[in-house]
C-alpha cells in the first residue's frame, strides 16, 4: 500500500508524507544529540553511570521506533495503528511522530 493509498483512508494523511518525514528526521536528530550529550557526561561515578546507561537505553529504543516509523512510511502503513489498523489521530502523530499505536491500544498493551 502506498502513502497515496493510505492518504485517502487515514487521518494521518492530513500530516502528509513530507511533513511526517521531516518530523521523524527532527526526532531522530534530537535523539542522536541526546546520545552525544550523554557520552560527554560519562565517568561521573557509578551511580551517574547507571543513570546514563538507562538513559542511553531509552534513547536507543526511541531511535529504533523512529527507524520503524520510517519503514512504515515507506510501506504506506504510517499513521495506522499496529493493533487495530485504525488511523492514529493526527494530533498524536504531531506529538509523537513515531507512534505505532493509537492511545487506546497503547494503553491496553501496557
Amino acid at each position: 500500500m502506498s502513502w497515496d493509498t493510505t492518504r485517502s483512508t487515514s487521518s494521518a494523511a492530513r500530516v502528509g508524507a513530507h511533513e511526517a518525514r521531516q518530523r521523524l528526521e527532527h526526532e531522530r536528530n534530537a535523539r542522536l544529540a541526546q546520545l552525544r550529550a550523554l557520552k560527554d557526561t560519562e565517568g561521573a561515578g557509578q551511580e551517574a553511570d547507571d543513570l546514563l546507561s538507562a538513559q542511553r537505553g531509552a534513547v536507543g529504543r526511541a531511535l529504533k521506533e523512529i527507524e520503524a516509523a520510517f519503514a512504515r512510511l515507506e510501506e504506506g502503513t504510517y499513521g495506522l495503528c499496529r493493533e487495530c489498523s485504525r488511523p492514529i489521530p493526527v494530533e498524536r502523530l504531531e506529538i509523537l511522530p513515531y507512534a505505532s499505536a493509537c492511545v487506546p491500544c497503547q494503553q491496553r498493551a501496557g
